[in-house]
């Protein structure tokens, strides 16, 4: 009989379950995101630092993570579900309600902090194009970091949340700008194919929007109705997961069906308890 401790998987799932059970209680009885752990104790037992030397030291390999690949899905599962919850608190009616905050401090604040971020890269040598991508993307925030120092009651908090929203949804347009810009758009096949992804994207999502907003809390409504979380949790992950490919399947990110999938469901009553069932897979894959 093969022993699961030969698989990589399996101790990776080892290694991460285990960092998770010393990082949470242990940051958190100082009162510190956890997050900051998981990123320190990431670089302790990654790649890059004693999973490296799995080669000289064979029981390195039951406490370190040597293939990032292998977990990267995970990750990137961690990072739709934070999209999801982005979409669940941002509701279309609260969306509206933090307008000015959304789209003017936030504004504000991403396009200086770009501005400034890039023209220092451009005079110490960037090229134009590089450097406008370099100080966009040096400019996000981290959502997962700052939400749960700042809070979102507080003024501060508040604020904090305003430029965060609009900085996530700020990352589709990004993504084209630095599409349009980059060497490879430059030929006609690219703008071809910066015209199809945005056709097709603006059809997916105008379907999404509708049919979410027919049949998500019929969906729901008959899962509440059987009062098994197990069906509940399997419903919220099955519209988070169809949501994603979806917009994947038409070039657009994943990050965006699942931004659009929390907003519906943020629409229906529904939308408290699945925002508590998938809050611990979304802390975890994070």
């Amino acid at each position: 009989m093969h022993s699961p401790l030969g698989n990589p998987a399996f101790i990776d799932a080892i290694v991460i379950l285990g960092a998770a059970g010393i990082v949470i209680p242990a940051f958190a009885r100082f009162r510190i995101t956890p997050i900051i752990g998981f990123i320190l104790v990431g670089i302790l037992l990654g790649p890059s630092g004693l999973g490296s030397l799995q080669g000289q030291y064979d029981w390195l390999q039951f406490v370190t993570i040597n293939d990032r690949e292998a977990i990267a899905p995970f990750a990137e599962f961690g990072i739709i579900l934070l999209l999801f919850s982005i979409g669940l608190e941002l509701s279309f009616k609260r969306l509206w309600s933090l307008r000015r905050l959304v789209f003017g401090v936030g504004a504000a604040e991403l396009i200086a902090s770009g501005l400034i971020i890039g023209s220092v890269l451009y005079l110490l040598g960037q090229n134009a194009p590089g450097a406008l991508g370099l100080g966009l993307a040096l400019a996000l925030s981290s959502t997962a970091l700052v939400l749960p120092m700042s809070g979102t009651k507080s003024p501060v908090g508040r604020a904090a949340l305003a430029m965060l929203l609009f900085e996530d949804v700020a990352i589709v347009p990004i993504i084209f700008l630095l599409g349009a810009i980059s060497p490879a758009m430059t030929s006609d096949g690219g703008w071809d194919d910066l015209g199809r992804t945005l056709l097709l994207g603006g059809a997916v999502i105008t379907v999404m929007l509708v049919l979410g907003r027919l049949i998500l809390p019929r969906i729901f409504a008959q899962a509440a109705r059987t009062k098994s979380p197990e069906l509940f949790l399997a419903v919220s992950l099955l519209v988070i997961i169809l949501a994603s490919l979806a917009t994947a399947a038409t070039g657009l990110s994943p990050i965006v069906g699942a931004l659009l999938a929390g907003l519906l469901i943020a629409e229906t009553e529904y939308h408290g308890e699945v925002e508590v069932i998938t809050q611990p897979f979304k802390g975890l894959a994070l």
